[in-house]
């Protein structure tokens, strides 16, 4: 009896609450199951907390990037959007955007870093500073509206993936309806593969001037990538092309000939 009541016990802390069925059933013998008439459809389930699949973030944050009519708007949007699975890895806060709301340049970048994660800003670290600098030499960073691909820290400051960029990208594209650039500046090489599309390395992408087109509305900018200001910290020698690529910039904003690719 013992034995027996210890069995039982197993089994029910294995889950089992049942151990006979209506009728008899004879387990030697093999029943091969009704064919179903008609394709079947299957529903992919998604287990009760398990985080929202891309698509379905990325369709939870279009609804809400549309909902914004300002661009303050727009960074509450981003704020309570619970899609983006960075949120969940470590992130204080959402870090949208800074600058010029009505400005004539649009600058991306690729994500918060710790500095922008405790002060809820983009570029506001070492990276930040120069580009600061920069943008002050060329007499642009009064025009200047500067954002990222994602709104959140990545974990140990890595490179955000496609998916993540993808998730929060319905918030980019939304900026750019609402600011209406004359130019957008892509800083590095994440910013650049995700607005452009393309798996290009920076150093084939820079410098050359590209159209950012979003599929609805008709909106449109002229877009040229440059380099990171954070690789310009290790690389002070590359820091003359990113000064042409400015030189360009400025150019295009005061409405001056441009030649592509130059």
């Amino acid at each position: 009896m013992a034995a027996a009541e210890a069995l039982f016990a197993f089994w029910r802390d294995a889950g089992v609450d049942a151990c006979f069925e209506a009728e008899p059933v004879d387990r030697t013998v093999f029943v091969a199951p009704v064919a179903a008439k008609g394709p079947a459809t299957i529903t992919p389930l998604r287990a009760p907390g398990a985080p929202p699949s891309v698509d379905e973030a990325a369709v939870e944050a279009r609804r809400l990037a549309a909902g914004a009519t300002t661009l303050d708007e727009l960074a509450e949007a981003v704020a309570a959007f619970e899609g983006c699975p960075l949120r969940a890895m470590g992130a204080r806060q959402s870090v949208f955007a800074r600058g010029n709301p009505q400005g004539s340049l649009m600058i991306v970048g690729e994500g918060p870093g710790a500095e922008e994660d405790v002060r809820g800003q983009p570029f506001v670290g070492q990276a930040g500073q120069l580009l600061d600098r920069i943008l002050t030499a060329a007499g642009l960073l009064d025009e200047a509206f500067i954002t990222n691909t994602v709104f959140w820290k990545t974990p140990g400051n890595r490179t955000p993936t496609p998916q993540e960029q993808a998730v929060c990208a319905p918030f980019l594209e939304r900026a750019l309806a609402l600011l209406k650039p004359k130019a957008v500046l892509l800083v590095g090489a994440a910013a650049a593969k995700a607005v452009l599309k393309t798996d290009d390395g920076i150093m084939r992408t820079r410098g050359q001037w590209r159209e950012w087109r979003l599929s609805e509305d008709g909106i449109a900018a002229p877009v040229m990538a440059t380099l990171h200001p954070a690789f310009l910290l290790r690389q002070p020698q590359a820091k003359g092309l990113v000064w042409k690529d400015i030189l360009d910039l400025s150019a295009r904003l005061r409405g001056e000939v441009v030649e592509p690719g130059a």
